[in-house]
C-alpha cells in the first residue's frame, strides 16, 4: 500500500490544521492506521491510531482531547484534525498503516511497515 501524506503547514498556537493520509493499492479498511511526529533531535513519537475499520481510536496522552482521528473508507482516506495547537506539536508527521499490528503494540513504529513520507506542521508561539 503506498500512502501520501498532506495537509501541514504554519499556523499560530491555539489554532487548527487537518492532515490527510490518503492511501492507494490495497483496501485501507483492513489496515491499521498510525499518525506519528518527529521534532527535531527528537525519536519519532506516537500521536493517534485508529483500529480496523475504525472500531477503536488511540491516542497520546499529550494530544488527548485537542486533536481526533477519522477514517473516510471511501476514499481510502484517514484524516487527523488538531486543535488547539501548541509550539511543543511543531513536528513532521507521518502517517503509516499495517495490517498485522496487535492492539498492544499500537503505539510503535516499527510494527507498520508502510509509510507515507511526511508533512511539515510548525505551530508558532
Amino acid at each position: 500500500v503506498q500512502l501520501q501524506a498532506s495537509g501541514g503547514g504554519l499556523v499560530q498556537a491555539g489554532g487548527s490544521l487537518r492532515l490527510s493520509c490518503e492511501a492507494s493499492g490495497r483496501t485501507f479498511s483492513n489496515y491499521v492506521v498510525g499518525w506519528f511526529r518527529q521534532a527535531p533531535g527528537k525519536e519519532r513519537e506516537f500521536v493517534a491510531a485508529s483500529r480496523q475499520r475504525g472500531s477503536t481510536t488511540l491516542y497520546a496522552d499529550s494530544v488527548k482531547g485537542r486533536f481526533t482521528i477519522s477514517r473516510d473508507n471511501a476514499k481510502n482516506t484517514v484524516n487527523l484534525q488538531m486543535n488547539s495547537l501548541k509550539p511543543e506539536d511543531t513536528a513532521v508527521y507521518f502517517c503509516a498503516a499495517g495490517q498485522g499490528v496487535i492492539l498492544s503494540s499500537t503505539r510503535f513504529p516499527d510494527r507498520y511497515p508502510y509509510w507515507g513520507q511526511g508533512t511539515l506542521v510548525t505551530v508558532s508561539s
